[in-house]
């Protein structure tokens, strides 16, 4: 169990919470600041271009939950006042994440993003990408005005990584050739590098010194894995979570589930779910046998340990760089990483 008043964590913990903690009550200590922040992030994507304009309306009216931001500001408060340089990292990350997902929804042929039409959609596909590239250059301006090129440098080594990322994973899904190193690979690079970026970013903003970075670097890649993880776990539930289930499946992407079922299965049944993969992964009748298969074989045991597992890694790591009070908050993000349901 997480004790939140010890702030001890076991290993042999059930992944659930007796009193889960929502999103809000994370948000709390910082909610003057996310809204300084939101004011400050409305204010960097305005335009004169009328039609960008209505776009990027758009888009900050319909905005997520702001996870990467919130863990840009809980970082910087653990090593002083959250102060300009916080809001503009915080606006940075905030920036490429969103022009990443616009991107994504261009090259994914999505039409829908959180419930809404996707930008793609509404103005298709060049305004799209465009929008996208006008939210980068807005992130990249933002920093550089200030001359913050140690943000730009942690958050571009970040956006490497992930375009790594998205490039092996396409190169792998062409042969569904991956193993489990791979897969963490993939994640590390793909996701996790970039929550790590957002909690090294918070930590640089407020004057944290190297040593501190780098360990707040670590704590988010450990998070991000997380993070992600429970991510793929999303396409082997039953619960409306914003993107269609079994999503991975149809798009040939190998994810931890499927990989440990398929490395216990013999030789007949891995052909035979592999072959669903390849030729029918738009049958919905033959993708729940694919479901209940990563089920039968201990798939999503075996995952839910290995997120656990990589929380635990998370919050070992924070509580090595401070006894500060205000790391509780960023252990129940961690915490609502892996507890969230959508």
């Amino acid at each position: 169990m997480f004790d939140r008043k010890s702030c001890i964590y076991q290993i042999s913990l059930p992944l659930s919470l007796e009193m889960p903690i929502s999103l809000n009550q994370i948000k709390a200590p910082i909610s003057t600041e996310l809204e300084i922040f939101e004011k400050k992030f409305r204010e960097s994507v305005k335009s004169r271009v009328a039609l960008l304009d209505v776009i990027m309306n758009y888009i900050v009216k319909r905005k997520g939950k702001q996870m990467r931001p919130i863990f840009v500001l809980l970082s910087a408060r653990l090593f002083g006042k959250i102060d300009d340089r916080s809001y503009r990292g915080a606006a940075l990350v905030e920036l490429l994440h969103t022009a990443t997902l616009v991107h994504d929804d261009v090259v994914d042929v999505a039409f829908t993003r959180r419930g809404f039409f996707s930008i793609n959609a509404l103005w298709k596909n060049k305004i799209a990408v465009l929008v996208g590239d006008y939210l980068l250059s807005k992130g990249l301006l933002l920093v550089l005005k200030k001359g913050d090129y140690d943000l730009l440098t942690i958050l571009s080594e970040a956006v490497e990584a992930m375009s790594e990322g998205e490039l092996l994973q396409l190169e792998k899904a062409r042969r569904l050739d991956i193993t489990e190193d791979v897969y963490f690979d993939i994640i590390t690079k793909k996701t996790a590098s970039f929550i790590a970026s957002c909690c090294a970013i918070g930590a640089a903003s407020t004057g944290a010194s190297e040593t501190q970075i780098s360990k707040m670097k670590e704590f988010g890649m450990k998070a991000g894995i997380a993070f992600q993880i429970k991510d793929d776990l999303f396409d082997y539930g039953n619960d409306d979570i914003g993107k269609p289930l079994a999503i991975d499946i149809k798009e040939r992407k190998m994810t931890l589930p499927l990989i440990y079922a398929l490395s216990r299965a013999d030789y007949w049944e891995k052909r035979k779910v592999m072959s669903i993969i390849k030729n029918n992964n738009n049958d919905k009748k033959k993708v729940a046998f694919v479901i209940d298969f990563v089920s039968r074989s201990g798939g999503i045991e075996y995952t839910r340990q290995k997120m656990i597992d990589y929380r635990n890694e998370a919050i070992d790591i924070l509580n090595t760089i401070t006894d500060a009070e205000e790391k509780i908050h960023l252990q129940y993000l961690v915490d609502y990483v892996v507890e969230r349901k959508k």
